[in-house]
C-alpha cells in the first residue's frame, strides 16, 4: 500500500537518492529538484513549491512537486515526479499524479502542465502521462540541447462553478 504525505526534513537524503537512482535525471537537473526541496524544507509557508512523498513498506519510495503557475488562474505546473527505481511499476507514480490532480480539482484548478524531455529514455515517461489522460500540447525542437525537444503535456479539469 503506497501512503502519501508532506515532505519531512528527514526524506531529503532519500530524495536525492531516489533522484540520482532514476538515471534519467542530469547533474544539472538533479540540482535544481534539491533546490526545490530545500525550499519547501525550509521554507515551509511559501506555495511555490508543493511536495509530497510516496512512501511503500515504510519506505520512501518516490515524490511529486508541483505548484500554482504565475500570474494565471487555476493553471498548475506538475514540475518533478520520481519514483526509485526499484519499485517502479508498482502504481507509485500513478497514486503521486493522482494525489496532485485530487489536489488541483479541489482548488479549482482547470489545468496541469507537465513538461518533458523528447529523448528515447523518456519514452516511457511520455507514455505514462498519454495513459493518465495528459495529450501533447506542443513539442519545441532543440529546447534542452540540440536533439533534445521539450515535449509539454497538459491535462484539463472542468470547474466545479462553470
Amino acid at each position: 500500500m503506497n501512503t502519501i504525505r508532506g515532505i519531512e526534513a528527514a526524506d531529503r537524503t532519500g530524495l536525492l537518492q531516489i533522484l540520482n537512482g532514476t538515471n534519467m535525471f542530469t547533474p544539472a537537473e538533479i540540482s535544481v529538484a534539491m533546490e526545490l526541496i530545500d525550499t519547501a524544507l525550509t521554507k515551509p509557508d511559501q506555495t511555490d513549491y508543493l511536495i509530497f512523498v510516496a512512501v511503500n513498506d515504510q519506505k520512501l519510495a518516490g515524490y511529486v512537486c508541483y505548484g500554482p503557475t504565475p500570474a494565471t488562474e487555476g493553471t498548475f505546473d506538475l514540475y518533478w515526479i520520481a519514483v526509485a527505481s526499484q519499485v517502479q511499476g508498482k502504481g507509485i507514480g500513478t497514486d503521486l499524479l493522482a494525489y496532485v490532480e485530487s489536489a488541483v480539482k479541489a482548488r479549482n484548478g482547470h489545468l496541469i502542465i507537465i513538461e518533458t524531455s523528447s529523448k528515447e529514455k523518456y519514452l516511457p515517461t511520455r507514455n505514462f502521462y498519454l495513459k493518465n489522460g495528459y495529450t501533447i500540447a506542443a513539442q519545441i525542437k532543440d529546447f534542452y540541447r540540440l536533439g533534445d525537444d521539450r515535449v509539454i503535456f497538459v491535462k484539463y479539469f472542468k470547474r466545479e462553478n462553470n
